[in-house]
């Protein structure tokens, strides 16, 4: 599936908040949108999810640049937007066309893949934040999507339980392949599961670089190699002059 945007700029109440942003992402890559808050990595996302369509440029998904929702995508939210009423596998389930039994059979199968077989009778306010993020990569990933995109999904969980569904996620990728777009603030999350990550900076956002990851992955989370791109990124975003600045 493949995913390419064209001078994208969207502009909010006559402030702009992202300018012209131009990438491609080839089928089955993990691309990560890397930058401080306000640079407009969610503003992107929405665009390319078809969820905000009042921006310039064009998004073309297999060649298609219809401003509207596809349904090869499949999207992942902060917080796991879960339906209370309704349990585990219900919530997987929901709004899917066809029989009760084929759809409760493939929601049954991707629960499995992020570890919930034995969870599918429970309700939201039974699930811990990190079992309730994996309903929602579940439900996202029932409608097999060709393209996944992830808004900071990681973000309000403890550090241990983001890491373990870091992980679920390189395991859920090395399965379907699908091509994913990340966004995330955290440069250690972004090192650790892409293939190439996009540095976006400014008010509007704009690209300051793109850095291709050469390292294999599983990458070890300590390596030498990934603490120096880390060094590079917080140049780029200057947070180090701030630091010393502010200081």
């Amino acid at each position: 599936m493949s995913l390419q945007l064209q001078h994208v700029s969207r502009t909010f109440n006559g402030k702009k908040a992202i300018h012209n942003i131009s990438l491609t992402a080839e089928p089955g890559e993990i691309i990560g949108l890397l930058g401080t808050s306000g640079c407009g990595k969610s503003t992107l996302l929405r665009a390319i999810s078809g969820l905000d369509t009042d921006y310039d440029g064009t998004v073309s998904i297999n060649g298609d640049t219809r401003k509207q929702v596809h349904d090869t995508t499949g999207f992942i939210f902060q917080e796991p937007r879960l339906l209370p009423w309704l349990n585990v596998l219900e919530n997987v389930t929901f709004g899917l066309k066809g029989k009760k039994g084929d759809n409760q059979a493939l929601a049954k199968r991707y629960l499995r893949s992020v570890g919930l077989s034995d969870s599918d009778a429970l309700y939201p306010r039974e699930l811990s934040g990190g079992m309730a993020q994996r309903v929602a990569i579940a439900r996202a990933l029932v409608t097999s999507p060709e393209i996944l995109l992830l808004d900071e999904p990681f973000s309000a969980l403890d550090a241990f339980t983001k890491m373990q569904l870091q992980d679920l996620l390189l395991d859920v990728w090395e399965e379907y392949r699908s091509t994913v777009v990340l966004v995330t603030h955290d440069i250690d999350e972004a090192l650790y599961l892409c293939d190439r990550i996009i540095i976006l900076r400014g008010e509007p956002g704009e690209i300051a670089r793109e850095l291709t990851i050469e390292q294999q992955r599983p990458r070890p989370r300590g390596s030498r190699e990934l603490a120096n791109l880390k060094a590079g990124i917080l140049e780029d975003l200057n947070l180090d002059n701030r630091r010393i600045h502010s200081s």
